[in-house]
């Protein structure tokens, strides 16, 4: 597998490898025969078209909020497209004077753990000063970037940070520093050091760019985008995680589902996706956008559980007849 760093390695394929491994516990509902009755039932939704009814009976549920701020006259130049809007209560309020960015915050519960996200568009030349405040502000050690910045010829995200060691980049009050970088295969890190310039106190950003999204559709296999969602979390301690893509619903509607979806696995909490789609919704108007990134979420979830019977089936037999139940 293709891997290039400019400075010491920051991770390899073992450890990525090892970091996606989800290993239930016995009595998990993600375990032994329940297990397999799940992967079943996932196939049989799949292929029967039944989720796609499922994802149409979302589109029925109405704005949340209005989204007045984004829309006023001095913010409109601000917006990557003019339809897609933070809700007022969810969005992001930049500086002391309350700046607008087209970013929102999305705060999801697993079990008794609050997962914390700014969803965003992809930064416009206009919008990489105020990215980066909100960065700074919110204190959020980890961005992914989840397109690239021209796809089938057309500008999804503008370039916002800094790509030569020893050459910082000037935004504003802050002044970007690479660190460290690696080229994975399927994503790039970037150890990115934030200086404001008046006070010199510093903060560290790892940027983490995912680089196999294809330019139409979804993913062929969930492998790839498990293992750097995984990285993600591990890496992940302090503040939202920030998460873009060109307009900040699709692409960034899928991860944080997945993430969440990965995460109830391992916690060995019941999972509905119609729900966690909901609630991601009613704090950021349209997020998963498409039936085929819906599926695809269904797709992740399949391919995870298929993963753990391959790899821990054996360990499972023979159990108690009490355990064949799907809870």
């Amino acid at each position: 597998m293709a891997s290039s760093q400019t400075g010491p390695p920051i991770v390899s394929e073992e450890e990525l490898a090892s970091l996606a491994l989800i290993t239930p516990a016995k009595t998990s509902q993600y375990s032994g025969s329940r297990v397999k009755a799940l992967i079943q039932i996932l196939q049989h939704q799949l292929d029967q078209q039944e989720l796609v009814k499922e994802f149409m009976a979302l589109e029925h549920l109405k704005p949340s909020d209005n989204c007045l701020v984004g829309k006023a006259p001095e913010n409109r130049d601000k917006n990557r497209y003019r339809d897609i809007l933070p809700y007022d209560k969810t969005r992001v309020v930049v500086g002391e004077n309350q700046d607008y960015i087209n970013a929102s915050y999305i705060r999801m519960q697993v079990g008794d753990e609050e997962f914390f996200y700014i969803s965003c568009q992809g930064p416009l030349p206009s919008t990489v000063q105020t990215f980066w405040q909100m960065i700074w502000e919110n204190k959020s050690d980890v961005v992914s970037m989840m397109t690239q910045e021209v796809e089938r010829g057309r500008i999804k995200c503008h370039k916002y940070w800094p790509e030569k060691l020893g050459v910082p980049l000037d935004v504003g009050r802050y002044q970007l520093h690479l660190e460290n970088q690696q080229y994975l295969e399927y994503f790039h890190i970037k150890i990115i050091r934030m200086v404001e310039s008046e006070t010199a106190e510093t903060h560290f950003v790892r940027h983490l760019k995912f680089t196999h999204w294809p330019d139409h559709g979804v993913p062929h296999s969930s492998e790839q985008l498990v293992r750097f969602i995984r990285y993600l979390r591990a890496v992940h301690h302090k503040g939202p995680v920030t998460v873009h893509c060109s307009a900040g619903i699709g692409r960034t509607g899928v991860l944080i589902c997945t993430d969440i979806i990965l995460s109830l696995i391992e916690n060995d909490l019941p999972i509905n996706v119609s729900n966690i789609v909901k609630e991601m919704r009613l704090q950021r108007h349209g997020m998963i956008q498409t039936k085929e990134q819906y599926l695809f979420c269904y797709k992740v979830w399949l391919e995870v559980l298929q993963g753990i019977l391959q790899l821990h089936g054996s360990q499972w037999q023979p159990e108690d007849p009490r355990d064949h139940k799907v809870v």
